[in-house]
């Protein structure tokens, strides 16, 4: 849990320092508490000091790094009491165990991003079928929303997995280490050849990942207090330095940066004039 004390003591200073890149933003009071749910993305792992790690500091959503400018840093002081429920490695059949957890801490805002590991897989036939994944989220959907006071639901979409493929397929240490740890092999094995079944996995695996996506929207529509970010995350168009050149998957912190800022443009508290992220 977010030490609320320590934050609001360092935020009332001063609400904006340019220099890390931190600006409140929220103009109404923040929603207290928060919540994150998701896998190793909104956990940043990889972008800690220690390599192969967890490190929430750096999140997205409830991370207190200012270069990053979370969400939940958006919201200035007082900062809200925030928790990261997302566990690295989950896909969305763990969402539900997570939004259990989210519940007994009775959010008023929680963020959800989750399907990354639905589509990276060992292999294209372990990737989640889409009507598998729409009922397994409708079920986490609605377990948090199963109190008296809903809170507001944030979901962000699938990044582009092809567009990683298409960024570093011509790095060889991303090809060596995508190789020997096995990552993403639905999409990530044999990432430069041209053979017509290599050619066609990729393009399952990206309708696949248009298919979940399609299937968020769908059923965050079903459920009032939800908002879907319009495909805010996968159309960001990340870059080589967004990615972590640990394991050449994870965002680095660049990358969780650019989260922050295209899923805080599409959220509740979305700027008038949204800046480039």
């Amino acid at each position: 849990m977010f030490r609320r004390s320590a934050i609001a003591a360092i935020l009332a200073i001063g609400l904006t320092v340019t220099g890390s890149g931190f600006i409140a933003e929220a103009a109404e009071a923040p929603p207290t508490p928060m919540a994150a749910l998701g896998d190793s993305i909104t956990r940043a792992y990889n972008t800690g000091p220690s390599a192969y790690q967890d490190y929430p500091a750096s999140s997205w959503s409830t991370g207190t790094t200012f270069t990053v400018n979370s969400h939940l840093l958006r919201f200035g002081a007082p900062a809200p009491t925030a928790f990261n429920d997302a566990v690295s490695g989950a896909k969305m059949v763990d969402l539900l165990a997570q939004a259990n957890v989210a519940a007994g801490q009775k959010p008023a805002y929680v963020t959800i991003l989750m399907g990354g590991n639905d589509i990276c897989t060992r292999t294209e036939a372990d990737m989640t079928a889409p009507a598998t994944f729409e009922t397994q989220f409708r079920s986490a959907l609605a377990a948090l929303t199963a109190g008296s006071a809903s809170p507001k639901i944030f979901v962000a979409s699938i990044p582009n997995v092809t567009n990683l493929w298409t960024v570093l397929k011509d790095n060889g240490s991303a090809r060596f280490i995508w190789s020997i740890f096995g990552i993403c092999q639905s999409l990530l094995a044999r990432p430069t050849s041209m053979l017509a079944a290599d050619v066609q996995r990729r393009a399952n695996v990206a309708t696949r990942n248009g298919d979940l996506n399609t299937k968020l929207r769908m059923v965050c529509a079903e459920f009032a207090a939800c908002l879907y970010d319009g495909g805010a995350v996968f159309n960001t168009a990340f870059t080589a330095a967004d990615v972590s050149t640990r394991d050449y998957f994870h965002p680095s912190v660049n990358g969780q940066k650019r989260l922050a800022c295209a899923t805080w443009n599409a959220s509740y508290w979305a700027p008038v004039s949204k800046p480039t992220c």
